[in-house]
């Protein structure tokens, strides 16, 4: 059988079985009778996880915030991720898994262990582009449903960058490269549950490949690459734990959530959840309407998201908010800018407002906003949601004022390279 690929056999089988086993993944089936019936059980298995009914997406009450970090997070993958800090039992993997399943069908490269896209040729694995320079163009390409991976907390390093067969390519003068994590969630949605709690050395691995989009793996001078762009979304509950400053800070979004205490949504999580857990099927038959919109809402928002322009006037009013608050670092000017624009695609404009750049800060700043008696200016969490609340009620520039010429990605790039000083 094939190493890689999906490949038909023909064979008999005890009763109940059938004739034929149509498209078995090869797990190193070696076609006897007894490993073929193997693989058809864990098939069979695999079938039935899949197709196991994640509660709709549509269908979470209240946790408004958390359900746009996560939607935002899904136009755009470049933001970096959220993390998702609140008591228990208020949704939290719940909503990850459901963003998972509400995520369009990707098209990738056929055989590809990776999923890599075939349209971005610069982010191709080692394996793929070995393919295309051997011949093989253009490349295959299928459909894949969207990857939910789900990290233990007792992974270890080699368990998320995956290993090289040293002693292989020693012997043999073969490149082997074992998979992980990274190579899995490729394009998917990367879930952590009690992130506070996984070590901090993985932790930092993990937001590292989520920053550069890509996984490179290098063992006594073997080295081998692939595109590690995903979702990462970390549920913690305090309670247990918090995060060191350094690791907290690599997360883009970051946001706090408790149980909801108007009485009508309580009675009404409870009832959804009580229909759910009586006909899961019917249950989301009556959400799907809204699923399916919202699904088509984000592809959407995907295409338009890197033409939403922007102004210098925006940039400006990024720049005094996070100087205002005292943030350290400028990661969260870059993080508030990519998140308005994701919020402006996902609304179908092209433009930033302040409203856009208000909402992207309410994810991105709080967890960056320091508290405590050493503060220089007397300002946190309450002077910053002042300032956003306000900055929200700008929604356009008032009428008689001379309307400022939107700036796009590439014109910005032009202006740091034609500045005297470009690191300035």
């Amino acid at each position: 059988m094939p190493k890689n690929g999906i490949t038909s056999l023909q064979f008999e089988l005890p009763d109940g079985f059938g004739a034929e086993i149509g498209k078995i993944p090869p797990w190193n089936c070696d076609n006897r009778r007894e490993r073929c019936v193997a693989c058809y059980n864990r098939h069979l298995q695999e079938i039935h996880m899949n197709e196991r009914v994640i509660f709709p997406f549509t269908a979470v009450v209240g946790q408004e915030r958390m359900l746009r970090s996560l939607i935002l997070n899904a136009v755009d993958p470049r933001i970096g991720g959220v993390l998702i800090r609140g008591e228990r039992g208020t949704a939290k993997s719940t909503a990850a898994r459901a963003l998972a399943a509400l995520l369009p069908p990707m098209k990738v490269v056929s055989d590809c262990r990776f999923g890599c896209d075939p349209d971005k040729p610069a982010t191709w694995c080692t394996e793929c582009r070995e393919r295309f320079v051997g011949g093989e163009d253009p490349l295959p390409v299928e459909i894949r449903a969207t990857p939910f991976i789900n990290l233990p907390v007792s992974a270890t390093e080699d368990r998320v960058v995956g290993t090289l067969d040293i002693e292989r390519a020693i012997q043999k003068g073969e490149r082997h490269f074992e998979p992980g994590v990274l190579a899995a969630s490729n394009r998917g949605l990367l879930y952590i549950d009690e992130v506070n709690l996984l070590d901090d050395h993985v932790v930092d691995i993990l937001l590292d490949s989520a920053a550069m989009g890509v996984n490179v793996v290098e063992r006594e001078g073997i080295s081998f690459s692939h595109p590690a762009r995903f979702i990462l979304v970390g549920t913690m509950n305090p309670e247990e734990g918090d995060l060191r400053p350094q690791l907290l800070d690599r997360f883009a979004f970051s946001v706090e959530i408790r149980g909801i205490l108007d009485k009508a949504q309580r009675v009404e999580i409870m009832r959804r959840n009580i229909a759910f857990e009586a006909d899961p099927e019917a249950f989301r038959e009556v959400w799907l309407p809204k699923e399916n919109e919202l699904s088509r809402q984000i592809e959407r928002a995907r295409e338009l998201v890197d033409d939403v322009l922007y102004t210098q006037r925006d940039l400006l009013i990024i720049a005094d908010l996070t100087s205002e608050m005292e943030v350290d670092g400028h990661r969260s000017d870059l993080v508030i800018l990519k998140a308005a624009r994701a919020q402006a695609a996902f609304e179908g404009r092209t433009r930033v407002t302040p409203r856009d750049i208000a909402m992207a800060a309410e994810l991105a700043l709080p967890h960056r906003v320091k508290a405590g008696p050493f503060r220089k200016s007397n300002v946190g969490v309450q002077a910053l949601e002042s300032k956003l609340a306000d900055l929200k009620m700008q929604t356009t520039i008032v009428g008689g004022e001379e309307e400022e010429k939107p700036e796009s990605t590439e014109e910005s790039k032009k202006k740091v390279t034609d500045h005297p000083n470009p690191t300035l």
